[in-house]
């Protein structure tokens, strides 16, 4: 089967190979193994590759190398309109040669592949949106409008669209689903409690940027240390506030309790959940967190704020905890549960328990099914 796959994941050519963000290219990896030809289009960075990245794992890709585009400011927007001729056909040539259009949304070439693939109705598609499905979530008209075309059955024909959590009044395409890390033999039980005499670990996940606000982590574990709270924060992570948190770290003498640990590859991550016992996102904006169900794997009570499928991943409250976005609130109910090691205790199973029912084997059969 000829597999062609749509995305606006930027990569990387090293030694006749193709590199991207780790997470997505480890799951588009499962993908593949179904599929005999492979055609990606995506734009090239000029960026060297990095430890959060990965190569692709096929005997036959064909790569078409679109250029990057954006609708962000007026300069970019009037430049795009001349890269769009040449996006279109790229994009549509290689959809006329697929067998099976997958699409990865939302980004600005998941929104021209939900364009282009009406024009294909009697092709086999799928389409995974990595972001928050909530109809009621405030969100940029571009990712409405993906959400729109991809949920209305005249316009979107024979897809499958994979969404996180589950919406009422939503189209047949619709099929909530999930992603996973961790595999059927990393599976142990976890047994994590917490007393006066341990540190306290927090454990963040993702990039320094605005949407998944590490500054609030960081002042969260700053209040805990004022109310003389043995704890300490880890941040995994690169991006545009690195200086700004750095130079927060440095005035405010929490150098020995917060520590920016840059971009570091899955094994030393995992080893950082395991040692944890909260993880948190008090992220703006999620789809299905990988960092939250990662940590919970490995028994970490997640902390995280109430955007996308995140309450039904915390099974609201009882596997965790979530935000309320107020330093002084969340600080308290942070603190009884420090109080309560047998509440701590009960969440931690409980986050571990619910986690590893989504394991890469589980992850790997559903796929197989949709290219069935």
């Amino acid at each position: 089967m000829k597999f062609i796959i749509v995305t606006h994941v930027p990569h990387f050519v090293e030694q006749d190979q193709y590199f991207g963000y780790a997470p997505y290219v480890r799951e588009m990896n499962i993908w593949l193994k179904y599929n005999d030809e492979v055609t990606i289009v995506a734009p090239v960075s000029k960026s060297t590759k990095s430890p959060i990245d990965l190569a692709y794992r096929h005997h036959k890709i064909n790569f078409k190398k679109v250029p990057n585009f954006s609708f962000t400011g007026l300069n970019d927007s009037l430049l795009s309109l001349f890269k769009l001729p040449l996006l279109f056909c790229k994009i549509a040539w290689a959809m006329k040669q697929a067998d099976h259009i997958h699409l990865r949304c939302p980004g600005n070439m998941g929104l021209l592949g939900c364009i282009i693939q009406i024009f294909f109705p009697s092709k086999t598609k799928t389409a995974k949106y990595a972001g928050n499905w909530d109809p009621k979530s405030n969100q940029p008209w571009t990712y409405k409008l993906q959400k729109y075309i991809l949920n209305n059955t005249f316009l979107t024909r024979n897809m499958q669209v994979l969404v996180y959590g589950n919406w009422e009044n939503q189209s047949k395409n619709i099929r909530h689903f999930f992603t996973a890390t961790y595999s059927e033999a990393d599976k142990i039980n976890i047994q994590k409690t917490i007393n006066s005499s341990v540190k306290i670990k927090f454990v963040f996940v993702g990039g320094l940027v605005e949407g998944k606000n590490p500054m609030y982590a960081i002042q969260f574990v700053e209040k805990l240390l004022q109310l003389n709270k043995n704890v300490s924060l880890d941040l995994y992570g690169d991006g545009v506030l690195k200086v700004t948190l750095e130079k927060y770290i440095e005035t405010n003498n929490l150098k020995d309790n917060v520590v920016l640990h840059g971009n570091k590859n899955q094994e030393v991550v995992k080893k950082a959940y395991q040692q944890g016992h909260f993880v948190m996102l008090p992220s703006k904006s999620e789809g299905w967190p990988k960092a939250i169900a990662e940590g919970m794997f490995w028994g970490c009570v997640p902390v995280a704020t109430k955007v996308s499928c995140v309450p039904y991943m915390l099974d609201f409250g009882n596997r965790g905890l979530l935000l309320q976005m107020d330093i002084d609130k969340d600080t308290i109910t942070i603190n009884e549960l420090i109080e309560n090691s047998v509440n701590f205790e009960k969440k931690s199973v409980a986050a571990s328990n619910w986690s590893q029912n989504y394991t890469l084997e589980y992850f790997e059969s559903e796929i197989q099914k949709l290219l069935q």
